[in-house]
């Protein structure tokens, strides 16, 4: 008898040790969907079956607008529940939207720079806050394509490449992104001091600093350049993780392009803004506050394999892990998709 109630006993403890440390799969995927998905045909069909395709449970969407008086958000919640996927959404959406298969809280944003370019919203998961902003930061003064021999205001071909790196900082900081970012990372402090979750993802219109090291400065008309951009590394002194980099870390081998993507439903030429170079960049991110909570499990790039470079579509060149379109593809930009594990609260 008293083998048997030690028996019983480490079963329960055994229980009890499984449900404390049970954990939800989350997958977050994160798109810009190119004008509202007005300039490819069949594009919003194809935004649908992307959602299908990757079952992601938080859509991080962005450039959400198209000149119209559509609503696109409305349009893809309706959609998707009649495909059997109910999905919260945020009529209002600007820019950047977040739908999600969780109840939302949408929440004003408290800095003019954030709300122009982000949009935030608590999701609970598993018992847990999450603190979730969507970004479409500021697209002019891009600054990466001087290295290349091109105008980020103007769009034009240079007399020659800008190689002082100075330079090259100077002028990105002539756009609104890093203002947007210190924003963010104000707010977001102050979500964190609170114990809530902090998730970021979006087309922030600036390579990443993990990218532009060393190892690619004679990579992708990056002409020598080593360029320590000001977002991402804004973003890492405060603590947050590029999910796609934390997984792939050799940006050699795994460069994670996301634009400009190639696209059979579009000519190359209406894909490229710098078209005598390499302007294959990785502008696209989630990002996410690493605690004991939870745990990047797999991250991958959405979209086609191939690229446009020097204004032709340029085979996959990389080891980058892809989820292919089924369908239509409905932007210039290629995706993320994150999958997390979160430990369910007690």
């Amino acid at each position: 008898m008293k083998h048997r109630a030690i028996v019983v006993l480490l079963f329960l403890f055994l229980m009890n040790t499984v449900q404390a440390s049970g954990t939800t799969a989350l997958k977050v995927l994160q798109l810009n969907t190119w004008h509202a998905t007005s300039k490819v045909p069949g594009g919003f069909a194809g935004l649908v079956k992307i959602i299908q395709q990757t079952d992601a449970d938080i859509l991080l969407l962005c450039e959400l607008n198209n000149g119209k008086k559509e609503n696109l958000t409305g349009k893809l919640t309706d959609t998707l529940q009649k495909l059997g996927k109910f999905y919260y959404g945020n009529d209002r959406a600007k820019s950047a939207g977040i739908l999600s298969r969780y109840p939302i809280n949408y929440v004003p944003a408290t800095y003019s720079d954030v709300e122009d370019f982000m949009t935030k919203a608590y999701i609970s998961v598993a018992g847990r806050t999450l603190a979730v902003y969507s970004a479409h930061l500021d697209y002019t003064n891009y600054a990466c394509y001087l290295p290349r021999g091109y105008s980020g205001t103007t769009w034009k071909k240079l007399d020659a490449p800008v190689l002082d790196v100075k330079a090259v900082l100077q002028a990105n900081r002539m756009s609104r992104r890093d203002e947007a970012i210190a924003a963010f990372v104000k707010d977001a402090k102050e979500e964190i001091r609170r114990g809530n979750m902090v998730l970021m993802g979006g087309d922030l219109n600036e390579p990443s600093h993990l990218d532009w090291q060393a190892d690619t400065k004679h990579l992708r008309d990056h002409n020598g350049l080593v360029v320590n951009w000001d977002c991402s590394v804004m973003l890492s002194k405060m603590g947050m993780v590029d999910v796609y980099r934390k997984k792939y870390r050799d940006a050699v081998r795994n460069p994670g392009f996301t634009y400009p993507s190639a696209n059979s439903g579009a000519e190359p030429a209406t894909l490229t803004w710098a078209p005598e170079a390499d302007e294959r960049e990785r502008i696209d991110f989630i990002y996410y506050y690493p605690n004991r909570w939870w745990i990047l499990s797999n991250a991958s790039i959405v979209g086609p394999e191939e690229s446009i470079c020097r204004g032709k579509v340029k085979a996959n060149d990389s080891d980058d892990v892809f989820i292919t379109p089924e369908g239509v593809w409905p932007t210039d930009h290629k995706g993320n998709l994150a999958v997390f594990e979160i430990t369910t609260a007690k």
